[in-house]
């Protein structure tokens, strides 16, 4: 009888442990991570954009919406931190990677090497060993001159997209062409009834990999993590003349006009305070009525095509969105959607390539919209793209999974940064982060999950946020942010460069407090010292 009950416990405890195990897989959500190239903070509809974004704006309005997301302030360093959790610089991509072909960073600390190192774990690996089936389309920009550093080669099992970084969007060409796999693709066909477009292919195949993991799943519950990095609306400027047509004239009013109707908007929307005041138009860009009208016309231009780009991105979202929904995976599917700098000023103050000529324009690599668009696409703040500042590094940020968060109409304000990103997706996995991998120690996490801000609760983190890139750098605490422009260069480190913001009263950083909170100063900027000597922002 003793036996008989033991027997029957036992068989009791197996089964309510696989009830309990095939009840935590199934709430595993799938996970989809949008990333942006070169888009402002106020580009979207739903952050104060006239640029129609309907398909972001709806995911945005369906679940939590970030008012103070920061990224790195550059293309690679973010990819590597967003891809790791990690600071860049503990990655070995403190400043840039390697460009195709060449030895760039070979020579210089491991900070700077160019391309991730093996002291670090990317999400593909890391949730790959937790049962995730894991796919890639876009841009990897993470190490190119050696495959060993390609996607297939850091924990992803299918991807398609550009393995070096900023391609041309109708003509991809080597070094910065398709690859497919492992394999690269000299001429890349279209996936759409239009010529062949990054946008829409690095979509196409996406949708693609999610078609064939529902097809070839062991079960129907079995997850998946797509990284969806969109090269657009990064140079050279290029779109469909279809979604061009839709902007041409609509920048007549100029960037002053431009820069106040954003303005209002977000006010409106509430992303920022009514009292916030428009940081001054650069210096260096000419007020709008001072252009003759041929050049009011090409800039026009410049800026209609910039906008395109980022309405066929909104498409191609809500392409991707409207499979999920017709193949019931939208409720699990947890989305996350962010840029990965501020808007773009390279190019001159007015941009470069040829705009007017189509068939030339869309054999560039490089035009630009400048940087007297760029100062409104970072609406309402200053500075640009490389700079630490508010225009440099805050991005629209946003998750959406009907499974967990529930709508609202209140904007997120709990300050948020990249390393957050790693912790989150490890948390509803129910992923471990390791210690080791294969064979080689890995730095720990210094962010935290995002979780809370599902339910709308404050983030509790307990240190401050800390950015250093092409030796600009802040430390964010609290209401309280310090940050300089040249502050952390190769000659060394240059302290009277710090600034000193209340970014509660004063977000567009107009005000340095400085010299009045010397005490706060000292703090954070010891803070910072010690941080970046950890992560080993020296030597350069």
């Amino acid at each position: 009888m003793v036996r008989l009950i033991f027997t029957a416990l036992t068989c009791l405890v197996v089964c309510l442990t696989i009830l309990t195990t095939d009840a935590a897989q199934a709430e595993r959500p799938n996970i989809i991570l949008i990333m942006v190239d070169d888009m402002g903070f106020s580009d979207l509809g739903c952050y104060g954009s006239e640029i129609e974004t309907p398909n972001i704006d709806a995911l945005a309005a369906g679940g939590v919406r970030f008012s103070q997301f920061y990224n790195s302030g550059r293309c690679c360093p973010t990819r590597a931190t967003l891809m790791t959790g990690l600071h860049p610089h503990q990655t070995g991509i403190g400043w840039m990677t390697n460009p195709p072909n060449q030895t760039r960073g070979y020579s210089k600390p491991p900070a700077y090497q160019g391309y991730l190192n093996r002291q670090c774990v990317t999400l593909g690996e890391v949730l790959g060993t937790a049962g995730y089936a894991t796919y890639m389309a876009g841009k990897w920009h993470l190490g190119f001159n050696d495959q060993d550093r390609w996607p297939l080669q850091r924990g992803f099992e299918k991807y398609f997209g550009c393995v070096s970084g900023a391609t041309r969007y109708f003509h991809p060409v080597a070094p910065r062409g398709m690859t497919f796999g492992n394999q690269d693709i000299e001429n890349p066909e279209s996936t759409t009834d239009r010529p062949f477009y990054t946008t829409d292919a690095f979509t196409d195949y996406a949708i693609r990999f999610l078609k064939e993991h529902q097809e070839n799943a062991k079960q129907k519950t079995d997850p998946y993590f797509l990284y969806l990095a969109y090269t657009a609306p990064h140079w050279p400027l290029q779109a469909h003349e279809e979604e061009i047509k839709k902007y041409r004239g609509k920048y007549r009013i100029g960037w002053d006009e431009l820069r106040q109707r954003r303005l209002a908007k977000q006010k409106q929307l509430g992303l920022i305070s009514e009292d916030t005041r428009l940081s001054p138009r650069d210096a260096e860009v000419p007020a709008w009525e001072t252009l003759k009208p041929e050049k009011q016309d090409e800039m026009d231009l410049k800026m209609a095509i910039y906008a395109a780009m980022i309405d066929r991105i909104d498409q191609n979202i809500g392409k991707l969105v409207g499979w999920l929904k017709a193949h019931d995976q939208l409720d699990n599917t947890l989305i996350l959607f962010l840029a990965d700098n501020g808007g773009c000023a390279e190019g001159g103050i007015l941009g470069r390539g040829e705009f007017r000529d189509v068939e030339k324009r869309n054999q560039e690599h490089s035009n630009s919209y400048g940087k007297a668009w760029a100062n409104a696409s970072n609406t309402p703040f200053r500075l640009y793209k490389h700079f630490a500042h508010e225009g440099g590094t805050s991005t629209p940020f946003l998750m959406h999974w009907p499974a967990q968060i529930q709508p609202r109409a209140e904007w997120y304000t709990s300050p948020a940064q990249l390393i957050d990103v790693m912790p989150t997706l490890l948390d509803v996995a129910g992923a471990d982060y390791p210690e080791t991998f294969a064979g080689n120690k890995i730095h720990t996490l210094d962010g935290i999950s995002l979780r809370p801000a599902l339910t709308g609760k404050p983030l509790e983190r307990g240190r401050p946020i800390f950015i250093e890139h092409e030796s600009n750098a802040f430390v964010r605490f609290g209401d309280w942010k310090l940050v300089g422009r040249g502050v952390s260069p190769a000659k060394g480190y240059q302290p009277q460069k710090w600034e000193l913001y209340d970014v509660k009263a004063d977000r567009t950083e107009l005000n340095d407090l400085a010299e009045r909170r010397r005490a706060v100063v000292d703090d954070l900027k010891s803070q910072w010292e010690a941080w970046a000597k950890r992560v080993g922002v020296y030597p350069k």
